[in-house]
């Protein structure tokens, strides 16, 4: 049984747990699927995904409940953990609201990238578009919505796919990010790579 956390502070949750039931069904792994909103919930977690959402948000009630260095904690240990969106600006080391805004580190800084908020534009300028993965013969369908842009990454971060020379799905470690949102698709690939390396 593989136990998996979603951290339940604000955002996608919901289409999270859907997305990796859905892909353990389809690849015959028993999983457990937990929301994490406080320190306890950790527990005996084998891996955490950070959804999309408002990532402020998550920073302020992270801050009340103590999940944020609790979760902090557990990755410093080596825990796994697949961050989409705002959850791949919680991870990252550098953080910025624009172009001219001031460095901020993300609350669990363990990505070595520089990230733009926003930085494909707002709602309004959403869209879709066919990914290469690495080392996958088909296409990803990529789901960007008031998407960030990795506008920087360290010598260690593995590329997985790119928009425009841009990456967009990144590892390093036991760490996936997506600036993309693979929980709005059928497609299940993005989240078989997560669950499958808790397993390796």
């Amino acid at each position: 049984m593989v136990n998996i956390g979603i951290l339940g502070l604000q955002g996608a949750i919901e289409e999270h747990e859907a997305a990796i039931a859905n892909t353990a069904h389809k690849k015959g792994i028993a999983i457990n699927v937990k929301r994490l909103i406080l320190p306890q919930d950790l527990i005996d977690i084998d891996g955490i995904i950070m959804p999309g959402g408002e990532s402020t948000a998550m920073i302020l009630i992270g801050e009340r409940n103590g999940m944020l260095s609790a979760v902090r904690e557990k990755i410093k240990q080596g825990m796994p953990v697949f961050g989409t969106c705002a959850g791949a600006i919680l991870l990252s080391q550098k953080v910025r609201r624009n172009a001219d805004s001031p460095v901020r580190e993300g609350a669990f800084p363990f990505l070595d990238i520089e990230i733009l908020r926003n930085g494909y534009g707002r709602q309004v300028d959403s869209f879709t578009i066919d990914l290469t993965i690495k080392g996958q013969d088909k296409h990803f369908k990529g789901v960007f919505i008031r998407a960030p842009v990795i506008s920087h990454i360290g010598d260690e971060i593995e590329v997985l796919a790119e928009v425009r020379n841009t990456p967009v799905f990144i590892r390093y470690k036991q760490i996936f990010a997506t600036t993309f949102h693979p929980e709005l698709t059928d497609d299940s690939l993005i989240h078989e790579l997560f669950l499958e390396s808790l397993i390796a």
